[in-house]
């Protein structure tokens, strides 16, 4: 959105300024950045009980055709993950693409449960880039599919390890889902569409719900003594520790998948088939290796690297921080950046270049910090 474009509000954002949030600009809305306890306190509070955010500023979107096959072949012309075989009540993470591989936005699709909404894939694409990437949509659908937005709607989330039995007292069926999964059910009696995920590594909901009610459910959970609101600067610091990227930084048009260590997310049979922009460079670097590589990197002590700042290897710049700051978890700086496949290997040490100086780093896996998804193992399914 173009910064001289007045900013827009959620339908939570007076919620927000009445619990004494900070609010920013940020993807062309008035955000939260932190309430009164801090982005510290709020991390921790996320890693250890239940951290509510606010994500209406998202894009929530319906793609509908006649039938689950062709609207499903009509969004793997755009993205690489493979739709016709996602199951009902089931979600998946891709991209979509330009025609050299680049991303143009990474977004989440859902199958409904339903049986009446064969046909329907349910889209959530990142805020800052929905506008552009629901045109792209537009522009690429075959006679037939059509792209719905949905602007009456809100979304929120609710993160961390006491997430689940919150929503058990408000919206039981919610409970039965595991990672991944998504279903239409009721929260104290309000319509709302569940997906068990989020951008924080922990256990946790996403809850989209008519915007006329949103502020009567977020009262409604924040009344539970494990739940407190959550920010921006919390949200980031969550999804950095998890190793997650953050559109228009860790990935933008100049990455490709393979590079940005995604290439789980494109599914066997899209990689030998292809049919999707940038397969011939995706299915290259598959083969052959990227030239660069996203790593994870631990810096030697308490200095954090910020994104920008660039990566050396016995003197000589070999990448560039995308995403950098303290994580709280671990009480040491860390950050995501690109190198060359040669030095991606876990235990490589590096330098990082920040105001003249030579911070040692140590290259390592991700995520930084265990991820706690609520996997059917781990349910006793």
């Amino acid at each position: 959105m173009d910064h001289t474009e007045p900013l827009l509000d959620t339908p939570l954002t007076s919620t927000h300024a009445a619990l004494g949030a900070r609010i920013v600009p940020f993807a062309g809305y008035r955000m939260p950045v932190q309430y009164p306890d801090g982005i510290l306190a709020e991390h921790a509070w996320t890693r250890t009980h239940a951290g509510l955010f606010d994500v209406s500023h998202m894009g929530q979107a319906l793609l509908k055709g006649p039938d689950h096959a062709t609207t499903a072949r009509a969004l793997e012309a755009l993205a690489p993950a493979d739709f016709v075989n996602l199951a009902p009540g089931r979600q998946r993470y891709s991209q979509l693409l330009a025609q050299d591989g680049g991303i143009i936005d990474d977004f989440m699709v859902t199958r409904p449960l339903a049986p009446e909404a064969d046909g329907t894939l349910i889209l959530v694409v990142n805020a800052a880039c929905k506008t552009g990437d629901f045109a792209h949509i537009r522009a690429g659908l075959p006679e037939g599919v059509v792209l719905i937005e949905r602007p009456e709607r809100a979304l929120v989330a609710l993160q961390g390890p006491e997430a689940a039995q919150v929503m058990a007292r408000h919206a039981p069926a919610a409970v039965a889902l595991d990672f991944m999964a998504a279903a239409p059910t009721t929260f104290d009696g309000l319509p709302v569409e569940v997906s068990r995920s989020g951008y924080t590594g922990e256990d946790g909901f996403e809850i989209s719900v008519a915007a006329d009610d949103v502020a009567t459910l977020w009262a409604a959970l924040l009344a539970e003594e494990e739940v407190k609101p959550i920010g921006l600067g919390a949200r980031d610091s969550l999804r950095l520790e998890a190793g997650l990227c953050l559109y228009g930084h860790d990935i933008d048009l100049t990455t490709s998948p393979v590079e940005a260590a995604l290439l789980w997310s494109i599914q066997k049979r899209r990689r030998e088939e292809g049919g999707f922009p940038g397969a011939d460079r995706i299915r290259r670097e598959i083969a052959d290796g990227p030239a660069r590589v996203r790593v994870g990197l631990r810096l030697d002590g308490r200095a954090p690297a910020r994104e920008g700042a660039e990566i050396a290897h016995q003197g000589q710049v070999v990448g560039r921080i995308t995403s950098g700051g303290f994580a709280p978890t671990l009480q040491a700086p860390i950050a995501m950046g690109y190198v060359p496949p040669a030095l991606a290997t876990p235990g490589t040490k590096l330098d990082i270049l920040v105001r003249g100086k030579e911070l040692p780093a140590t290259v390592t896996a991700l995520p930084f910090v265990p991820t706690r998804y609520a996997r059917k193992s781990k349910m006793g399914a």
